[in-house]
């Protein structure tokens, strides 16, 4: 309760700027006035205020101050200084005040005698943090230290967390310097760092952290332990997570839940970097110690020995798990059938299917697009139809890249019919956006000369907002140059620049050879040298269309160094190409360069053109002694 006392209004005193102004009919006024040997908040009932403040709620005021003033007889009434943090609660705790609270707290803490508690922090933080009023709040952590007073651990631990998550890092890293000079905030503190630069994938920065608490001495609980091994673990040091795990086990910490994930995050770590049996040790040695048992443990394990291909000892655990009922993570399922894909075991796909059917687990899209590819690429295009098939009557739906992969098999089958079946049945499915689906359809259209109904299908893909890619445009830039139209060849070369689609191999190889082909050798070679100048090697097919060029425009020079590139790049001739090479000089009558090139490109150089050179090489000479 405050304490009210009246004094005489000619008592000398000295009058400081108003801490807070009620509106009311009496017009009461709060100051803060200093007496000899005492400070006080002074309230001051007056009709004519000589200042306009920030007004409460009649509600708030007769609350507080809990005292009927009379206007006319001008009482002058003070409050005592140790009440001081009571009225700052009261203006935290009321929606309509708690804004002013803050600005009175700055007014109070200037006179000598104030110190605020844990509760007016706490008040005032939850403010400060709730409306983002950061340079606030660091300035109000200053006080902790000048006041030699904190607020509560669970305080402390939100103050980070909440600027963690504002991304306020270095409020952050000045409140862990105030904290550590006390250890069971400092833990909380701390741990809520590490928790903060974990959820947002800055694990380098947890570890500087608990760096941090080491140097600082500060004693590391679960949590703690937790957290740095996630960050150790996210950032693949395996050694660092299993030192930081034997530092654990010295320690005293009962068992309990966070157990649990400390396991979880050692097996991740070991099975991730290939050391799946110590992996396996340590989760028997959980269930030695009554360590609560979970369903990703069993799936780390289970993915571990999938990714090193021990079938059995995979298949001993996902039987255990399944006993157990810890079998809930579909991403094992894929592991499982990736592991029989690359051991040639896919007849045993289809039991994981039946498995996730038993355990009412939906077949992803993912895990059935493994299967039908793992089908054909180890028993053959037809049997992945049939699979598809089969898995389609037992009520499974495929995906948007499932659809994508049996139309490409269907394109390569040369069933275009029943991929545009496919292909529309996909699009009544709402997956409009598969750029896969339609490079092939386009790839198909193109190689049954449907030029019309290929650039159909990208006018669709546009108009649905899916930008065509390299691939799509490789295929237009092959059908139109085909049947010689430069027009259309240079117009999506054109378009493919001005939406950024950097060209590839492919593509400059289909542009040369389509102006090569119409004889416009002049544009062939200029796309050529652009190829080269942005480092493009040469392979095969590349070089077979320039020997042409250079040796019908009589280029024996470019031939000569294209050959020598070729060399220089490590790529093998075969017969047609040295044939064409041979000729090239020949009819330029360069003996010598001939010579040189059979020498250079020798069968025992080129281990692969001996059955190649050899018969050409003694044509070549044969041919030589003939000539008087």
């Amino acid at each position: 309760m405050a304490i009210w006392k009246t004094i005489d209004w000619s008592l000398t005193c000295s009058h400081k700027e108003p801490l807070i102004s009620p509106s009311s009919s009496s017009k009461i006024f709060i100051s803060v006035v200093s007496l000899p040997n005492r400070r006080f908040v002074f309230v001051n009932s007056c009709t004519n205020p000589p200042v306009s403040y920030p007004s409460l709620e009649d509600s708030a005021t007769n609350d507080l101050l809990t005292l009927q003033l009379d206007s006319q007889n001008q009482q002058n009434l003070f409050l005592d200084e140790e009440n001081l943090n009571e009225f700052l609660c009261k203006l935290c705790k009321d929606p309509q005040t708690e804004s002013l609270a803050f600005k009175y707290y700055e007014k109070a803490k200037d006179r000598p005698e104030y110190r605020p508690n844990q509760l007016i922090f706490k008040l005032l933080l939850r403010y400060l943090i709730k409306h983002k009023q950061w340079d606030s709040v660091s300035s109000l952590s200053k006080d902790f230290q000048d006041f030699q007073i904190f607020p509560d651990v669970i305080t402390c631990s939100k103050l980070v967390s909440g600027c963690m998550k504002a991304r306020k890092f270095k409020i952050a890293e000045h409140l862990l310097g105030i904290f550590e000079s006390n250890q069971e905030i400092a833990v909380s503190a701390f741990n809520s760092a590490m928790k903060g630069y974990n959820n947002l994938h800055m694990y380098s920065c947890t570890i500087l952290v608990y760096n941090r608490m080491k140097r600082a001495r500060i004693l590391l609980d679960l949590d703690s332990y937790y957290q740095t091994l996630e960050a150790f673990y996210r950032t693949g040091d395996t050694e660092k997570v299993l030192f930081l795990f034997k530092e654990l086990q010295s320690q005293s910490f009962d068992t309990n839940k966070i157990y649990t994930q400390i396991y979880l995050v050692l097996c991740n770590s070991l099975g991730k970097s290939g050391r799946a049996f110590e992996a396996l040790d340590f989760f028997n040695e959980m269930k030695g110690k009554g360590v609560v048992e979970d369903s990703l443990i069993y799936s780390s394990l289970i993915s571990s020995f999938a990714s090193i291909r021990e079938v059995k000892i995979a298949e001993e655990i996902f039987k255990e798990a399944k006993e157990k009922r810890l079998v809930r993570d579909p991403a094992l399922f894929l592991r499982l059938v990736l592991m029989y894909v690359e051991e040639g075991l896919v007849e045993k796909t289809l039991q994981v299917v039946e498995t996730m059917k038993e355990l009412n687990i939906r077949v992803s899209d993912c895990i059935f697009c493994a299967i039908i590819n793992g089908y054909s690429r180890k028993r053959g295009l037809n049997d992945a139809i049939s699979i598809y098939g089969e898995l389609i009557s037992q009520g499974h739906e495929p995906g948007q890249v499932t659809y994508a992969s049996i139309i490409n098999i269907y394109c390569r089958l040369g069933l275009y019919e029943k991929a545009e079946v496919i292909f529309a049945e996909m699009e009544s499915k709402g997956f409009v956006k598969c750029v896969v689906a339609y490079s092939s359809m386009v790839s198909m259209y193109g190689k049954i000369g449907r030029v019309r109904d290929a650039m159909k299908m990208v006018a669709k893909m546009k108009e649905r907002g899916c930008e065509p890619n390299v691939w799509i445009y490789n295929s237009l830039l092959d059908m139109h140059g085909k049947v010689q139209n430069l027009r259309q060849v240079e117009k999506i070369w054109k378009e493919m620049k001005r939406r950024k689609i950097m060209p590839d191999k492919v593509s400059y190889t289909t542009v040369i050879y389509a102006y090569s082909k119409a004889r416009a050798f002049d544009e062939s070679l200029k796309f050529y040298e652009e190829y080269r100048f942005n480092g493009g090697s040469i392979d095969r097919a590349m070089a077979g269309i320039m020997v042409g060029i250079f040796s019908k425009n009589n280029r024996i020079d470019e031939l000569v160094k294209l050959l020598q590139d070729m060399k220089a790049d490590g790529a093998g001739l075969d017969l047609r190409l040295y044939r064409s090479a041979m000729n090239a000089l020949r009819d330029a009558g360069l003996e010598d360069q001939a010579r040189r090139f059979e020498e250079s490109f020798d069968s025992i150089n080129t281990p692969n053109m001996e059955p190649i050179t050899r018969p050409v090489q003694s044509i070549w000479i044969r041919k030589r002694s003939m000539k008087p």
